[in-house]
């Protein structure tokens, strides 16, 4: 209270007082003399509030109290960084140097000092502070303690600096101090967080109670073992997650959750998946088992990406809470009208607690692990991530899909929620040892961490073929694990073989193995190779007979896509009756259970191929899989996308070593050469980890002639992790200094803001930049609407270029957005792109009232689906999404 009461003291100083001439003068007649602000000019720059008011803190510490200059300096520094960035050791020198921007030189210097220090004495003495300002006087403040702290007064000046929750001229009657600050609250009703208290029920009954499990079903092992683990370990800490695809990982970690909040006092829960579409797909699950928490009135829900307005469920919560964050009068009518806009207690998109620096203070959230990463990113506002996060149990999904680039990110991270003492729960199926390692040592530190260290190293050595696994660990505190019994009920064998990497290969085999019906799934590692495939496809079984699935559909078209294939493929999908197939991109590779009768996929990284395999046989069809056809009853899964008789080592297609570069893709083909030149079947999931292990390991793999061309391939991924490390190091928090040391500099060279829209620097994923538009139609007369094909009304609604769309129609474009693939991601033909897509800028839609189109790129098609940009020949249909081909030599 005492920091909040005291942070903008650096208002009060000349450089600050200047800059409205009546006040100022106002001043000036008491004796606080001060040059006007034309005569500062420029130089009031280097006095900015917060810098100035950490400056006076400081002094007033000091001074006042006794204080050392480094004791003071930990807690001013909270006042400094209260506008997003702490200063940096440059800024405090430069303006230590202008002491005339603090107070005026000369007569009236004492006189500055006087009122400054009068100020400070009056909030300390309105607290009853005095006694507080004793005992620190010792104290080496830790850095993450530094960081909350900046935190929660950054969120409490938000609040409070609010005119429509305290109004500067009240028109009501005059209201003490007490009066406005219960009205302001009242009109501002944060809902209280989460306060889990230890279910008092075994792990099967917790199971049940907290989700809609079938009829007779009982929890997996993994679930139980995870619930037992989280309640046995020394100290909440890291928990990692290992199992295979489809047991129930998300409800093990969701009930883990729940124990180590009540252990804890975490006053929430963030979910992080690898993308939109997956945290999209997690949202219900999260409220369903929100739903069947025990009821403490209203939580606060937030969907954490860019998108999240266009998803129906968020979007309706949004609409829900639509009052007016403002001042009520909790006696009077508005007061009553106030608490009667929600009837008990529920989920809400809280209208306060939105937006992308202030969402994730709700108390649960779902979104993309892109926002776990920026809290190890150097961004403005970065305490108040960390807040967010600080304040929840934090469950990271599909761990295994992060990059060097990421993994550089993620493990900083971890060490300052190791330092929070967050609770940090990891889910993933194909996790490799080595990156278990590096998260657990991240998450204990360098120091507390290095007895956990040597334990979970010889844990590793004595079970590296363990799976699945369950893995606990907290700083201080040796590791725990458990080895559950795996689901001899889902055991799968499967037959892998090679196919050659041929087009009519691969329409011949499904012909015939698919002719007495069922659904076939073939993954592509590119989309140009999923619609080429999907052509020759569609000549042999007809238009209705093969879907395409990938990343290159407007949003909701995906969202359609991605519904239409759990309703027909999904565990109770209402299956085609006569063949199918599903010609995918790696949108198919995690987050969609569905199930298919035969898997064709192009080779990729083990772990991949893994999760690929987890699509085959997922769900028992009839005793025996006596439902599928006969020919299929056996799980099959061929490999494509290679060159089988290259020589000395088959020989991956150029487009998947593009996307997965030239060593992963050999390794997984040696990982698995047993079962595809010998034929030993592969069992799942009792051979994951081994194969995991082996692919992602040190040791040679593969026939003898392969290693001198794996050995070069292992040497250029070296060096591209390296390099990526290396990239992701310029703009990378540092780690948690030792306890003393001051956040002065803490983000020097940072990025500024950042969202999980920008490209470039201020990303926390590696890649070329990309481009996002919205794509709508220019009818023949001229006119644009949406795209016709929408459903739900969407399609074909107006967009007046004279003034602002319908409501329905702006949100049906906003919800129409592409992102652009490779053939836009050099500088200079993104730059060509964006000048012809600004020629389409509509100045009736660049307005505030707009805000779903305003600065947004639209691409324009004719009515049969066709655009020319950036030299590129664009056509887009519902059915196979965009195309992209040469229209001529791009400048």
């Amino acid at each position: 209270m005492w920091l909040a009461a005291t942070h903008d003291i650096g208002k009060a100083t000349p450089a600050f007082a200047c800059q409205v001439d009546g006040l100022a003068d106002r001043m000036r007649e008491t004796g606080l003399a001060m040059r006007d602000q034309k005569q500062f000019g420029e130089d009031r720059r280097l006095a900015p509030n917060g810098l100035a008011g950490q400056l006076i803190l400081q002094e007033w510490l000091v001074l006042r109290r006794g204080w050392t200059h480094r004791t003071a300096g930990q807690w001013a520094v909270v006042a400094g960084g209260h506008h997003g960035v702490p200063p940096g050791h440059g800024q405090l020198h430069d303006l230590e140097l202008r002491e005339d921007l603090l107070r005026t030189p000369g007569a009236s210097e004492q006189r500055w000092r006087a009122v400054q220090f009068e100020l400070l004495d009056a909030c300390t003495d309105a607290l009853g502070a005095d006694r507080l300002m004793v005992a620190p006087r010792n104290v080496k403040l830790p850095q993450p303690v530094q960081v909350l702290l900046t935190g929660i007064v950054i969120m409490a000046d938000w609040i409070a600096s609010n005119p429509d929750l305290f109004p500067y001229f009240p028109e009501d009657r005059p209201r003490s101090e007490e009066e406005r600050i219960d009205s302001a609250w009242a009109g501002l009703r944060l809902p209280p967080a989460w306060t889990a208290e230890e279910p008092g029920l075994e792990a099967a009954e917790l199971m049940a109670a907290r989700f809609d499990l079938p009829p007779g079903s009982a929890p997996r092992p993994v679930q139980e073992d995870a619930v037992r683990l989280a309640r046995e370990s020394p100290a909440p800490g890291l928990l990692v997650i290992e199992a295979p695809m489809g047991e129930g990982k998300t409800e093990a970690a969701l009930a883990v959750a729940e124990i180590f909040a009540a252990r804890t006092g975490a006053g929430g829960c963030y979910v992080a998946l690898p993308t939109r579409a997956t945290a999209n797909a997690m949202f219900p699950r999260l409220t369903a088992w929100l739903d069947h928490l025990p009821a403490e009135g209203d939580r606060a829900v937030y969907l954490a990406h860019a998108k999240a307005a266009l998803n129906d469920e968020y979007a309706g919560m949004m609409a829900a809470d639509r009052r007016r964050i403002a001042a009520v009068d909790s006696d009077g009518p508005q007061g009553a009208g106030h608490r009667a806009l929600r009837k008990g207690a529920g989920l809400i998109a809280h209208q306060w607690l939105r937006g992308r620096k202030k969402g994730m203070l709700a108390s649960f959230a779902v979104g993309t692990i892109d926002q776990v990463l920026f809290a190890g990113l150097k961004n403005r506002h970065l305490a108040l991530r960390h807040l967010a996060l600080a304040g929840k149990v934090v469950v990271i999904d599909e761990v295994h899909a992060n990059d060097a680039y990421m993994k550089t990110y993620l493990e900083r991270v971890l060490s300052w929620l190791g330092a929070y003492r967050v609770p940090v729960v990891m889910l993933s199926a194909t996790l490799p040892s080595a990156t278990r390692r590096a998260l657990v040592r991240a998450y204990c530190g360098t120091t507390e961490g290095t007895q956990a260290e040597a334990h979970e190293e010889t844990h590793d050595e004595r079970h590296e073929t363990g799976y699945p696994l369950l893995t606990a660990v907290a700083p201080g505190h040796p590791p725990s694990t458990r080895r559950p019994a795996a689901d001899a009920s889902r055991r799968t064998t499967v037959r892998l073989e090679p196919l050659d990497d041929d087009l009519a290969a691969l329409t011949d085999l499904l012909a015939s193995e698919l002719a007495d019906g069922g659904c076939a799934l073939v993954i592509r590692n590119t989309v140009d190779r999923v619609l080429e495939a999907a052509e020759r496809l569609r000549e042999r079984f007809g238009d209705e007979a093969v879907t395409v699935a990938h990343a290159r559909f407007v949003d909701l078209d995906r969202a359609r896509k991605d519904d239409g294939l759990l309703a027909r493929f999904g565990p109770d999908g209402d299956r085609p009756r006569g063949p199918h197939v599903v010609v995918a991109s790696q949108v198919a590779e995690q987050s969609l259970d569905v199930d298919f009768d035969l898997l064709v996929t192009e080779l990729c990284p083990v772990d991949l191929m893994l999760q690929r395999m987890g699509r085959l046989h997922r769900h028992r069809r009839g005793e025996g899989q006596s439902a599928r056809p006969p020919r299929l009853r056996t799980a099959r899964c061929l490999v494509a996308g290679v060159d089988w008789a290259a020589r000395p080592q088959p020989l991956p297609v150029k487009s998947s070593a593009s996307v997965y570069g030239r060593h992963h893709l050999p390794r997984s083909a040696a990982a698995l050469w047993p079962q595809l030149a010998q034929g030993s079947p592969l069992t799942l999931p009792d051979d994951i980890n081994a194969l995991v292990q082996r692919a992602y390991g040190d040791e040679p793999l593969g026939p003898p002639a392969w290693s001198e061309a794996m050995a070069g391939a292992a040497e250029e991924q070296r060096l591209a992790d390296a390099a990526q490390t290396a990239r992701a190091e310029v703009f990378r928090l540092d780690e948690v200094r030792r306890p003393g040391r001051s956040l002065v500099g803490w983000l020097d060279a940072g990025v500024g803001d950042v969202d999980d829209q920008r490209p470039g620097r201020a990303q926390v994923r590696d890649g070329d930049e990309s481009l996002e538009v919205m794509v709508a139609m220019r009818c023949a007369d001229g006119g644009l609407t949406t795209l016709p094909w929408l459903d739900r009304g969407r399609g074909g609604l107006p967009l007046p270029t004279e003034t602002v769309p319908a409501w329905n129609a702006a949100q049906a474009l906003a919800a129409s957005s592409l992102r652009l693939p490779y053939h836009f991601s050099k500088p200079w033909v993104i730059d060509r792109a964006i000048r012809e897509l600004e020629e389409l800028y509509i100045p009736a839609w660049q307005v505030k009232e707009c805000p779903q189109l305003d600065g947004e790129l639209v691409l324009l098609l004719d009515e049969d689906g066709r655009a020319e940009l950036a030299g590129f020949a664009l056509e887009y249909n519902p059915n196979d999404g965009l195309t992209v081909h040469p229209a001529g030599p791009v400048r």
